[in-house]
C-alpha cells in the first residue's frame, strides 16, 4: 500500500466500540457514560472534518504537526467543551485557568471558580498510565487515553495511522495519589506531579471506556 493511501486513510479515525462502555462505572455530578459516547463521537467526527480538509490542501493532519502535548490538550479541551452539550448538570469551568474543568453547574457564581475540589478535572493522553497534572491535589480525575501519529513519527519513519481512543478512566484522587515531582535548577522541564499506583488502580477499577472489551 502507498504512503499515500496510508495517509488518506488516517485522516478518518477508528470508531467508537460500541460494546466498551462499562455500565456499572460511577460518575459524579450526573455525568451519564452516554454524555461521554456522545462527546467522544462528536470529537471523532470533529478530526476526521479537519483532517480530511486538511489532506485536501497537502497540509499534514493536526496530530502529525503539533506538538504531542498540544495536541493531548487539544483533546482535553475539546472533551471540556463538548461534554457540557450533553450533560445538563454540570458547565466548563469559566475561569480562565480554573481549576477543576468542568463544575456542577449553577454552583459558582458565573459557572466560575479559579480553584475548588468539587467538579471533574478532565486530560487527554497517549500513555495508558503514569498521568500527569502540575498540582499534586484532590480531585475527580478523568483523563481520555487515545493512540496516534505524532509530529516525531515522520523522523522515524513511523507510516501514518488512524487515531483512535484506547480508554477512559475516571475516579476521585486525594493528594497522596499523586507522586510530586520537582526539578533541578538547570532544567526548563515543567514542575508535574503524577498519579501514583493507588491513583491509577482507583481509576482502573472504576473504568469508562476500553477499546479491547
Amino acid at each position: 500500500m502507498e504512503l499515500t493511501q496510508l495517509e488518506v486513510q488516517a485522516c478518518q479515525p477508528l470508531p467508537l466500540n460500541v460494546n466498551g462502555f462499562n455500565p456499572h462505572t460511577q460518575i459524579p455530578f450526573g455525568l451519564q457514560v452516554d454524555h461521554i459516547q456522545s462527546a467522544m463521537q462528536e470529537f471523532l467526527d470533529f478530526l476526521g472534518f479537519v483532517n480530511t480538509s486538511l489532506l485536501s490542501k497537502q497540509i499534514p493532519r493536526l496530530e502529525s504537526f503539533l506538538m504531542p502535548a498540544n495536541f493531548s490538550s487539544m483533546v482535553g479541551e475539546f472533551m471540556n467543551a463538548a461534554i457540557p452539550k450533553y450533560c445538563p448538570t454540570i458547565v466548563k469551568n469559566n475561569y480562565h485557568n480554573g481549576h477543576p474543568d468542568l463544575i456542577p453547574a449553577g454552583m459558582f457564581a458565573g459557572d466560575a471558580v479559579q480553584h475548588d475540589t468539587v467538579g471533574i478535572e478532565v486530560k487527554g493522553s497517549r500513555h495508558k498510565s503514569g498521568w500527569q497534572g502540575h498540582n499534586a491535589e484532590a480531585c475527580w480525575l478523568m483523563v481520555f487515553v487515545f493512540d496516534s501519529n505524532t509530529s516525531r513519527d515522520a523522523l522515524t519513519n513511523i507510516p501514518p495511522r488512524p487515531f483512535r481512543f484506547v480508554g477512559v478512566y475516571g475516579a476521585q484522587l486525594e493528594k497522596e495519589d499523586w507522586n510530586f515531582s520537582g526539578r533541578s535548577e538547570t532544567s526548563r522541564r515543567t514542575i508535574t506531579a503524577s498519579v501514583t499506583r493507588s491513583g491509577f488502580n482507583k481509576m482502573n477499577s472504576n473504568w469508562i471506556y476500553r477499546d479491547d472489551v
